[in-house]
């Protein structure tokens, strides 16, 4: 995915969830933030960002979104919006290799209470996909949630029952950054959803981690990490 226009600014504070304050070429602007999570660790007072200028949008309240920032020498992208979209373009052209030459994709599908990310179909089998996007990193480690997710505790439990009846189910962690080498449930912040995700696994729901190259404009997906769903 490329992002159309991308400037940098300096984080200054964030007084709720949907927006923040940052220095743009010297002038304090209110940007929205495209990520309701709680992102402590990432929006850090002077932490540099990157920000999507969405000027052309003239119903905006605000010209400018949020959409990365650099935690060290590493480039997060924050942006939620973006793992459906960079997971189903890499299933469009065959680069997860445990969905190849898939005949049919369709994007957010109800089954049962819930509403999946992805719909597919190959010559012999169908399923869903629900894509969790991570920002959360520990000392080479990624972790989700980094808030407690009731819905998603609700959509895992769903899939199992998707996989009972005959479809293939998969929950899908998008890192949203090139840099840990495994994937972990962050038991302390949510014990239920990491239980839900590590049962899923024992009924048969596919659970994927892959990182994603992240540059100043542009996201895409990367490669397998390796995933531990044990309680540490």
């Amino acid at each position: 995915m490329k992002y159309t226009k991308v400037v940098e600014g300096i984080f200054l504070k964030r007084p709720n969830r949907f927006i923040a304050h940052v220095l743009i070429d010297g002038k304090e602007e209110v940007v929205h933030v495209k990520n309701t999570g709680r992102c402590r660790e990432l929006l850090l007072p002077n932490a540099k960002v990157l920000l999507e200028d969405c000027s052309y949008n003239l119903n905006r309240k605000t010209r400018y979104s949020i959409i990365a920032v650099w935690k060290g020498d590493m480039l997060i992208n924050m942006d939620s919006q973006v793992p459906n979209t960079v997971v189903y373009d890499a299933l469009k052209s065959n680069k997860i290799s445990e969905f190849k030459n898939l005949e049919y994709l369709k994007k957010e599908v109800t089954f049962g209470n819930s509403r999946f990310d992805i719909y597919f179909e190959s010559k012999d089998k169908k399923g869903f996909i629900e894509i969790k996007g991570v920002t959360l990193e520990d000392n080479g480690t990624a972790m989700f949630p980094d808030a407690p997710t009731t819905r998603g505790t609700k959509h895992v439990l769903e899939m199992i029952e998707s996989v009972k009846k005959g479809y293939i189910g998969a929950i899908f962690f998008l890192i949203q950054m090139k840099g840990p080498d495994v994937f972990r449930l962050n038991w302390k912040m949510d014990r239920e959803f990491s239980q839900a995700v590590k049962l899923a696994s024992e009924k048969g729901v596919k659970v994927l981690a892959y990182d994603a190259i992240v540059e100043k404009d542009t996201i895409s997906i990367g490669k397998p990490i390796k995933i531990d769903l044990n309680e540490n």
